[in-house]
Formats: C-alpha cells, sequence, structure tokens
C-alpha cells in the first residue's frame, strides 16, 4: 500500500508514546528522536501501510519502531486468537490516531508487532533458512524489493491464528506464532546496530554446526539506512530482526528454580543438566565461531605457528589483562557502594589469586549474559540457550569480543541464589545443592571434551580459582546495582561476596 500519510505527523505521534515503552532506552531525554530513515514493507494482503521507523536516540544509537497505518473507519488488529477485529479505542498497540484532511482519512498508527499486517510483510520480506522452510527468499527492507509474492507465500493467515506479543521484555519485543509452521517466535531488535546481531549469527552458526541446545533460526530480516556525517560508508547494514523455532512446552528457567526453592524441591538435577548443557554450549561456540588461543581472531595462531614463545607471551598478557580488570572493575564497586569497603582487602586477595595462575583457558566467543532467565528446560528436549546478544549494557564491539567461557558460568551461579532468594528456598541447602550440581555437570562434560594427556587435576584448580574470581566480579557488580535501585535486595549478593572471599582465604 502506498504511502498516503506525512512521515512528520507519524513522528510526533511516536514521541510520546515512546516514553511509555518499557523497551525505550532514553526515557526522560530532553533531546528528543530524531528519523534516520523510513524502510517501507508490503504488507501481502494489501490491507493496511507498513513501515518500519528507524530513529536516531540522544547517543546516536538508532531506534526500531515498526509500524502499521490504516484508516479510521477499518481498524483491524489482531486478538488473542490472531483474528484481525475493529474495537476502536481498544486497538492493541495503539500509537495513536492521526485527523482527516483534505485529501486523506483519518488513520490509526499502530505498533507493527500487535498487527497481523506486520507480520504478513516481516515473513515476506525476510531471508528464510533453506533447512527450516525448503527454500529461501530474499527481501531488502529498505526498498521491498525481492520480497516473496503474495502467489508465492504460504497461507499467513493461518500461520498466524494465536499470535501474541510477550510483555515485561526490557530491551526488545517477541510475538509468538504457535500456529506457524514450525511454531515459531519473531523477535524485533528495538535497538539496532550496524553488522550482525549475534542472536541471529550465533544461534544460526551453532544450529549449522548441529548443536540442538539452540532454537533454530527460520528467518531473519536485514535493513539499510544512512550512515552518519562521520562514517566510513554511505549506509548501514544491520539485522532488524529474527525468527526462531519455538521451544513448544518449554518453561523458563529462573520461574522453574524459583517454583522448586518455593516447593522445597530438589534442583540439583536439573542444574547438573544445565551445567552440561553450558558446556556443551562452549565446545560449539568454539567449533562454530573460533578464535585463536589470544582472542585476537581466526587465523591469527597459525600466523604464529613455531613459536611457542610468542603464545605463552600472549596468554600471559591475558592473564595479565584479566587481573588488572577484575580489580578495576572491584576498586570501581568498592567506591560506588561504601559496605564493600571493609572487604577489600579480602576482594583483592580472591582476584590476586588469579595472577598466580601458569595459564588461563583461552578466550573463546561466549554467551555474555547467561543466567536462568536466558534459558528454558522442555521434557522432551532438556535444556535450550536463548539470547545471544550480550550485556544489554555493552557495546555492539564489547557483545562480541572474545571472552573467558567460565564468564558464563559464574552468571548461572549468581542466578541460582536470585532464584533460592526470590522462591524463598526453606535453608541455604537448596542453593548450595543446585550450585554443585551445576558445576559438577559442568566439569563432567568438558572432561569428555579434554585432549588425551591433559592434566585434570591442573585444570580444576584453574577452573576453581577462576571461577571464584569471576563469580565475585559479577556479585560486586550486583552490590553496585542492588543498592542503587532495589536496597531490600542487596543482602543477597552481599552474602555471595561474604562467601566467596571466606572460600578465597
Amino acid at each position: 500500500m502506498a504511502r498516503t500519510t506525512p512521515p512528520d505527523a507519524v513522528l510526533d505521534l511516536i514521541r510520546p508514546w515512546l516514553e511509555r515503552q518499557r523497551w525505550f532506552p532514553a526515557k526522560g531525554s530532553a533531546e528528543p528522536v530524531e528519523r534516520i530513515a523510513v524502510l517501507e514493507l508490503t504488507d501481502p494482503a494489501g490491507q493496511a501501510e507498513v513501515r518500519v521507523e528507524l530513529l536516531r536516540l540522544p547517543w546516536g544509537g538508532a531506534l526500531q519502531v515498526p509500524l502499521v497505518l490504516r484508516t479510521d473507519d477499518a481498524t483491524p488488529s489482531s486478538d488473542e486468537h490472531g483474528q484481525e477485529r475493529a474495537d476502536g479505542p481498544e486497538v492493541a498497540g495503539l500509537v495513536g490516531r492521526l485527523p482527516a484532511s483534505a485529501d486523506r482519512p483519518a488513520v490509526l498508527v499502530v505498533d507493527g508487532c500487535h498487527d497481523a499486517a506486520f507480520l504478513r510483510a516481516w515473513l515476506s520480506a525476510a531471508e528464510h533458512e533453506a533447512s527450516a522452510t525448503g527454500h529461501r527468499a530474499g527481501g531488502d527492507a529498505a526498498s521491498g524489493v525481492d520480497a516473496v509474492s503474495p502467489s508465492a507465500a504460504p497461507p499467513l493467515a493461518d500461520q498466524l491464528m494465536g499470535m501474541r506479543v510477550l510483555t515485561g521484555e526490557q530491551s526488545n519485543t517477541s510475538v509468538l506464532l504457535p500456529a506457524a509452521v514450525p511454531p515459531a517466535i519473531l523477535k524485533v531488535f528495538r535497538t539496532v546496530n550496524p553488522g550482525a546481531n549475534p542472536d541471529v549469527e550465533v544461534p544460526l552458526a551453532l544450529s549449522r554446526a548441529g548443536w540442538r541446545g539452540v532454537p533454530r533460526p527460520l528467518a531473519w530480516l536485514t535493513g539499510a539506512w544512512p550512515a552518519g556525517p562521520h562514517a566510513d560508508d554511505d549506509h548501514h547494514v544491520g539485522h532488524l530482526g529474527v525468527l526462531s523455532e519455538l521451544v513448544v512446552g518449554a518453561e523458563d528457567g529462573f520461574e522453574l528454580a524459583c517454583r522448586h526453592a518455593r516447593q522445597g524441591e530438589d534442583f540439583g538435577d536439573l542444574a547438573h543438566d544445565l551445567g552440561r548443557t553450558t558446556a556443551q554450549m562452549h565446545h560449539a561456540l568454539r567449533e562454530a565461531l573460533p578464535v585463536d588461543d589470544a582472542g585476537q581472531g581466526p587465523g591469527a595462531a597459525e600466523q604464529r605457528a613455531g613459536s611457542a614463545e610468542d603464545l605463552d607471551a600472549d596468554r600471559t598478557a591475558v592473564a595479565r589483562t584479566v587481573v588488572d580488570t577484575l580489580r578495576a572493575r572491584a576498586a570501581g564497586a568498592i567506591e560506588a557502594a561504601p559496605v564493600l569497603a571493609a572487604r577489600s582487602a579480602a576482594i583483592d586477595r580472591v582476584l590476586a589469586a588469579v595472577g598466580q595462575l601458569a595459564d588461563l583457558p583461552a578466550l573463546q566467543r561466549v554467551h555474555g549474559d547467561f543466567h536462568l532467565g536466558q534459558v528454558l528446560r522442555s521434557p522432551t528436549r532438556g535444556w535450550a540457550v536463548l539470547d545471544f546478544e550480550g550485556e544489554p549494557q555493552a557495546s555492539a564491539d564489547e557483545r562480541t569480543r572474545p571472552d573467558l567461557a567460565l564468564r558464563d558460568l559464574a552468571g548461572m551461579l549468581r542466578s541460582i541464589d536470585y532464584a533460592a532468594a526470590v522462591g524463598a528456598a526453606p535453608s541455604p541447602r537448596w542453593s548450595q545443592e543446585a550450585r554443585t550440581g551445576l558445576v559438577t555437570g559442568y566439569r563432567e562434560e568438558v572432561a569428555t571434551q579434554r585432549a588425551p594427556g591433559a592434566d585434570a587435576a591442573h585444570d580444576a584448580e584453574v577452573t576453581d580459582v577462576l571461577l571464584r574470581a569471576l563469580e565475585l566480579d559479577k556479585a560486586l557488580y550486583e552490590v553496585v546495582y542492588e543498592s542503587r535501585n532495589r536496597p531490600a535486595w542487596l543482602p543477597i549478593p552481599l552474602r555471595a561476596v561474604d562467601r566467596l572471599v571466606a572460600d578465597g582465604d
């Protein structure tokens, strides 16, 4: 459908609406968002105008707002069954209304994630994984050309039955499509960056490598938009969203752990399985997205072939960098949270122990934001890992930077402590058994991957020292966060700090 509304009028509706959205990262900013580009999509049914507004955030990032525009005398949106309906002021995802003018009728502007027209347009324009659909279809979101034509597209109306927007997400918007073939979930990236999004790149590489611990990407949409005045290229190209298989019958890992804690049910066996899954994920990441021993990217190790001294020097430099980074972060946490000041010497002893290790594990691609809320548990499939975008506050470069695999395990250990607290576990034994199960499962799986002749005792010592330091690093971050945002929760990470520094003595 051709554009019939002035873009500035739409932008005027978007700005106040954004302030009410949980995922909007610039709430309260005195500087308004500005338009970077409008990417037009085509609704195969021809029922609405579909566009993606790319807006410049005050600090220069790009925000994605997909929209559906309909005339106000026909205002269908998707109800809980995926059926299009007209319900006046109760339109799901309503951004606002544009009044009628001399040359056009009144127009409803709707957040596209709530409207079947956007889903139809997205699925038609996306590139599909060949193994998932039996064919590939390409589309350019910037122009709408080469999209799948309505005659060639699958019957989307039936597949959108029951579509439902998930609530509570802080940085993206996801739409469940339980009637799709196969059942799927669409994640729309609200903040977009140039280049590959890790939540497309990593699961795609892992699934193509044959690892079944990640939901398989089925399709993804790429867009192009003008670069800023100081950019090297005229345009940026990046992922706008990804459609992944839905893990049917799965339960959120944090909710599952909290329920077990609340009911006093042992979580150790499930944690043990999760530990094995975590080690399998790290092995699959090394195979699918390899980096060299010093974490400098594929191929660098080959360039140093035959120079063991150089490799040892690289590993020593990595160890020194890790210790310096941990100490700097700890100093910042102690300054930000005075409650840590009396513990500073004990904290430094734990971190200093890392510098005494002969060598550290090679850096590799990691999950980057690993906790119980990033995993699902299915009775038939076991654990599945989600959301490889990394730490939400990290830069695009930081999210893909090689790191220590044990940092993921440390994050999961902290998540178990939070599940015990939120679920009101009946005794400390609940979290102790879950933590032991997680680490034991991880160690057992790593042992199956260990090279012949490797020193298992040495590896165990390195794991103990490094894991304690990395969990302490995470707990210090949590102390700062809770002291600033949720003071009543401060005892959760503070207890962990005390336990970890005592273990390190």
